[in-house]
C-alpha cells in the first residue's frame, strides 16, 4: 500500500521540482505531471516549460507568433504546442 501525502505537501513538492527543473529526466517530469493530476493541482504556466508529447524540457525551441497564437516547436520530438496570446 503506498503511502499518501497531504495536498499541501504536494503542493510543495511540485514547486520545488520546477525550481531547479533543469537537468530533469523525462521520466521525473512525468511523474510529477501526474503527480499534481492525482491531487488535482493545476500546473497553470509551468506546463509551458516542457513537451507534452515527450516531456523534455525545452532547451532551445523554435517559436513562432502568429496572429493571436505562439507556437513552440520541440527540438527532440518536433511536436508544436500552441498557446493563445493574451
Amino acid at each position: 500500500m503506498k503511502k499518501s501525502i497531504s495536498k499541501t505537501e504536494a503542493s510543495k513538492k511540485i514547486q520545488n521540482f520546477f525550481q531547479k527543473i533543469d537537468g530533469k529526466t523525462p521520466q521525473e517530469i512525468k511523474k510529477i505531471k501526474k503527480l499534481a493530476q492525482g491531487y488535482n493541482f493545476s500546473l497553470k504556466e509551468k506546463r509551458k516549460l516542457f513537451c507534452k508529447k515527450c516531456f523534455n524540457i525545452y532547451q532551445n525551441p523554435k517559436v513562432r507568433i502568429n496572429k493571436k497564437f505562439k507556437s513552440v516547436t520541440c527540438e527532440n520530438c518536433g511536436n508544436v504546442s500552441r498557446w493563445k496570446l493574451k
